[in-house]
């Protein structure tokens, strides 16, 4: 039977963490150590945002500063997590060949889990594996995983939570609430366990580190012994934790400037959400600059740097870009689970498109606050528009007409103005109630023929946008002014109709597009 080494490195900081991390990887992939089993510890409590991130986008800064949580960022994919001081972190650390072969990236991930897996088994809680990294129990995570990969070495990392303090993480986070429609469930809450909930009671950390030992010698048939890290790892861990302390690592620069950033997309896959930022030379159509983001896994981790520096000064064209990035794969024999080389495609073709916006005569600001509803999305603006449908959450709290369809136009909110403007030019408009009613009104448009609408916001945009498009009716969406039922973490309460705040529609943006519409119906 093979010998792993099994440590445990305690409590520490999460630039800390991080930095061992990169260290017992590296020091693998060079073979001065074996195969290992690390677990870990936060403290202070920590956010970690995955590689591929942007911390500003995905981390609740004011808040985190203000309660002293430590930020930083994994070396592996996935998306932003929080470590609180009971949660474990276990990490298998070997050699490619020091595991079975397998077929995908999904089936390494479920192999790598059962080592926590049989852990829970041994306390009598009952977990299974769950694409695309989730270790649940009756549906619910208990642990997420994540990998990487330095050579022919790799990392592979999950979260085990024990008492966890999910209060501090959906205030610490800006929650991905795109995810939870994949989940089937409506909060937060809903969806994430821990031990202390299944159990009844806190284990001690002993007896945990206890069960886990055992559950990764069953998994990886191997005997676990207790070490200590190396020499060699004490002192290239204290040469890289600067790095890994810095600004530079931690706020590692994932996005364009201002001035550089002109247009942006997102689309939710299976595999995660993909975000592209571009500056485009418009003259000579071409790409300048280009930053892929989001929380997928991408094997090996640099690839999407360096996919990022070949599609630099790549032509604007569809099939160079596509040729650009389905060779990259081929050649790199680049890894995205549940993510292929097309989806990475229409996504820069999306961001791409918004430039032709401007011949409607957006600003490049506006062109980034309209996002398209099917590829006939422009029609709209070409006057094939019959309703303008807006949020019952942009009308007066007190409005009597919050969550029924009308307007007074009494001037207490935006909604009134934009009732006005859809009726100068002859459309309609409705107020969406909640979700079940927004699907009644598109079958009901779908079964008349509508040509297209308008609508809002982003947010909505990001979580409902499989439901829009499968009605094949062009649409444009405007973001709001203010902070959504999203970014409060009231979306339960959205969907149901309950939101309780009130929001700002973006007027100069609907003033635009109404006078637009204005001149090409006079001209019908």
């Amino acid at each position: 039977m093979k010998i792993w080494r099994f440590i445990d490195t305690g409590a520490r900081s999460a630039a800390e963490n991080m930095t061992l991390d990169q260290v017992l990887l590296e020091c693998r992939a060079k073979r001065l150590i074996p195969d290992t089993i690390h677990l870990l510890r936060f403290k202070p409590s920590s956010v970690l945002v995955g590689y591929h991130q942007n911390v500003e986008h995905e981390v609740r800064l004011n808040y985190v500063i203000e309660k002293g949580i430590d930020v930083n960022r994994r070396i592996t994919g996935g998306g932003a997590i929080y470590f609180d001081e009971s949660s474990i972190g276990w990490e298998i650390i070997a050699l490619k060949s020091s595991i079975p072969p397998y077929k995908s990236i999904e089936e390494l991930f479920e192999m790598m889990s059962k080592g926590v897996i049989e852990a829970l088994k041994l306390l009598g809680v009952q977990a299974s594996f769950r694409l695309k990294n989730d270790v649940e129990v009756n549906g619910k995570k208990i642990s997420g995983t994540g990998g990487t990969e330095y050579e022919d070495a790799f990392l592979f990392q999950g979260t085990l939570l024990v008492n966890f303090d999910v209060e501090t993480m959906i205030k610490a986070l800006r929650i991905p609430i795109v995810k939870l429609k994949d989940k089937e469930l409506n909060s937060i809450k809903e969806r994430i366990t821990c031990l202390k909930w299944e159990l009844g009671y806190e284990p001690n950390y002993e007896e945990i580190k206890k069960v886990l030992k055992l559950g990764f010698e069953k998994a990886l048939k191997v005997k676990l012994e207790y070490g200590n890290l190396t020499k060699e790892e004490e002192t290239l861990f204290h040469e890289k934790l600067p790095w890994f302390s810095s600004k530079n690592w931690i706020f590692l620069d994932r996005g364009a400037s201002k001035e550089a950033a002109l247009v942006y997309s997102i689309a939710k896959k299976p595999g995660g959400i993909i975000q592209v930022s571009l500056a485009l030379d418009e003259e000579a159509k071409f790409i300048k600059s280009i930053f892929i983001t989001g929380d997928f896994f991408v094997f090996p981790s640099q690839a999407i740097y360096d996919l990022e520096s070949r599609l630099k000064f790549t032509s604007c064209d569809e099939s160079e870009i596509k040729e650009v990035i389905f060779n990259f794969f081929k050649e790199r024999k680049v890894k995205m689970p549940k993510i292929s080389p097309e989806d990475i495609v229409d996504a820069i073709l999306e961001a791409i498109d918004k430039i032709s916006y401007k011949n409607f005569g957006f600003t490049n600001e506006e062109i980034n606050h309209i996002y398209p509803v099917t590829k006939n999305a422009k029609n709209v603006l070409l006057g094939e528009c019959e309703f303008l449908l807006l949020p019952y959450c942009a009308k007066h709290l007190a409005c009597k007409y919050r969550k029924v369809e009308g307007c007074v136009k009494c001037g207490m909110c935006s909604v009134g103005k934009a009732y006005e403007l859809a009726e100068e030019i002859g459309i309609t408009p409705l107020t969406i109630q909640n979700f079940e009613h927004l699907i009644d009104v598109l079958e009901a448009m779908k079964k008349s023929g509508c040509k297209g609408f308008i609508g809002c916001c982003e947010a909505f945009y990001q979580k409902h946008r499989e439901d829009l498009e499968k009605f094949g009716i062009p649409a444009l969406l405007i973001d709001i002014d203010d902070r959504t039922c999203y970014d409060l973490d009231k979306q339960k309460e959205a969907y149901k109709g309950n939101f309780e705040a009130q929001t700002k529609l973006k007027l100069d943006i609907l003033f635009k597009i109404a006078k637009l519409l204005q001149r090409r119906l006079a001209n019908a």
